[in-house]
């Protein structure tokens, strides 16, 4: 191995739940080689986006600092954006070459943020578009990929009119193999393959749709706190552009085929991750591969008549955090954590692992030591937020600790509490139980202490202060 250095294989999803792996006890969905990774290495079980959409959660990641340090609280596009330090700049600088493969999602567009070589797919659909570039078509690009005409943000779901060697998924492996097989040997390589599944729309490969439309899929959680509905509701925007569009009751078989066509599209990404792992091991380079799997955030997915992102619930803020050490690195095998990680701790992560120092402006931690099951400090809480994205009133901060969760909605002053371990779906507010005000007191303190020099001005730190403006750029920090 070049440099004795371990190479990195960086893995990520757009949308995929944290309960969405079959080795964290999932009942119906099939995600052999995940569960292999997770099962060869750590399952981190409360793996969070700190603010969970797209946008915000990729500079989290590539630059290892917690929303309110990088600036971006809420989903907006457009901002250009020149962090102190990336992940893929210090790797590059280390002598890494440096490899992107699927969906970036940063500003300026086509930026390289440290790598060398891009090969860049945002959606099925655009102009600039590596993917559909490949793909061809006698139909305009901005909609070829999208010739089955399910929106990319609503919950219809549908099998994709594209066989399986089409797909996005497919055409991210098929990248990856072709960078692997032609990367310069000499030197470790640090490879990111980011697919856009299973993001709306939800149209796996037949195969991958049938599967799971067969089968009984269960229904979503909703709480005891959560929006009510009688009955079902038609006449919304299948685009999903409607006011306070992620409350929604679908009536009981659409449901059950938006659930079959999300479960079939992480199908489909577990079975060309599959593609890539035998590969690996076909080469002689798994056992020198360090390997991080996560996703930019979740899926409500009806959940508490919810759908899409940007909430504090476990559904859309919980994602899949799970990481294999290269055999001679010595790991114990088959590590699960309850500790709670971020996104902002991919990149001290892997740097730590590349043995590298990790940059002053990093706010992340490295979660090798939990890897090697040592008993190390730890954060007390992770924190996480959003502006609110659909409604004002949806903005919010949530603090997890593994075991109980605290969600403060900033414009109403609405809070919860829930307990974890023992209602993981969040179905019940401790807050409606006796003696809630002992109980939430020392949590509504944590985060008065996590926001107490914020600019937006959220606490006089005695006290939380609801309704302050509440932009997706914290003031004076997104222009640095």
């Amino acid at each position: 191995m070049a440099e004795q250095r371990p190479n990195i294989l960086f893995i990520m999803t757009d949308q995929q739940r944290g309960d969405c792996l079959g080795l964290d006890g999932h009942p119906v969905l099939n995600t052999p080689n995940l569960d292999y990774l997770a099962h060869s290495g750590t399952l981190f079980r409360h793996g969070y986006s700190e603010t969970p959409s797209c946008i915000p959660a990729r500079r989290t990641v590539m630059s290892g600092q917690a929303p309110a340090t990088h600036g971006m609280v809420g989903m907006t596009g457009g901002v250009d954006w020149q962090p102190a330090a990336t992940l893929a700049g210090e790797l590059s600088a280390a002598g890494y070459q440096c490899e992107m493969i699927g969906k970036l999602h940063l500003w300026p567009n086509r930026k390289r943020f440290g790598f060398h070589h891009m090969l860049l797919a945002d959606s099925t659909r655009g102009k600039i578009n590596d993917y559909l570039d490949w793909l061809g078509g006698a139909v305009p690009i901005e909609r070829w990929a999208m010739a089955h005409g399910v929106s990319p943000n609503g919950w219809q779901a549908r099998p994709n009119h594209l066989p399986e060697e089409q797909t996005h998924t497919f055409w991210c492996i098929s990248q990856a193999i072709e960078f692997l097989s032609k990367r310069d040997p000499t030197v470790p390589y640090f490879l990111n393959v980011s697919f856009i599944d299973p993001h709306p729309p939800f149209t796996p490969p037949q195969f991958y749709y049938d599967r799971y439309a067969s089968r009984d899929l269960g229904q979503p959680a909703v709480g005891d706190w959560a929006p009510q509905f009688p009955a079902p509701q038609k006449g919304f925007d299948p685009e999903g552009r409607m006011p306070r569009r992620q409350q929604l009751r679908l009536d009981d078989d659409t449901m059950h085929y938006c659930r079959a066509g999300y479960f079939g599209l992480i199908n489909h990404v577990d079975t060309q991750i599959g593609r890539l792992l035998m590969y690996l091991r076909d080469e002689k380079l798994l056992e020198e591969t360090f390997v991080l799997f996560t996703s930019d955030h979740g899926e409500m997915l009806g959940d508490h008549n919810m759908f899409a992102k940007t909430r504090p619930f476990e559904s859309s803020a919980r994602v899949p955090f799970l990481a294999r050490a290269p055999m001679n690195m010595s790991y114990p095998r088959g590590v699960v954590t309850d500790r709670p990680v971020g996104l902002q701790d991919v990149m001290p992560t892997l740097l730590d692992a590349a043995g590298l120092p990790i940059p002053q402006s990093v706010t992340g931690r490295s979660v090798l030591p939990l890897m090697r099951g040592e008993d190390v400090a730890w954060r007390e809480a992770l924190h996480g937020e959003h502006a609110g994205q659909y409604d004002p009133d949806d903005a919010n901060h949530y603090l997890v600790d593994g075991h109980t969760k605290y969600v403060w909605h900033d414009q109403t002053g609405e809070e919860l509490l829930f307990d974890l371990d023992r209602d993981p779906m969040e179905q019940h507010n401790l807050l409606h139980e006796d003696g809630a005000e002992a109980r939430v007191a020392p949590w509504r303190q944590r985060l008065i202490e996590q926001l107490r020099d914020r600019p937006e001005g959220f606490t006089d730190g005695h006290r939380l202060i609801a309704g302050q403006p509440r932009p997706f750029l914290v003031p004076g920090v997104a222009q640095l």
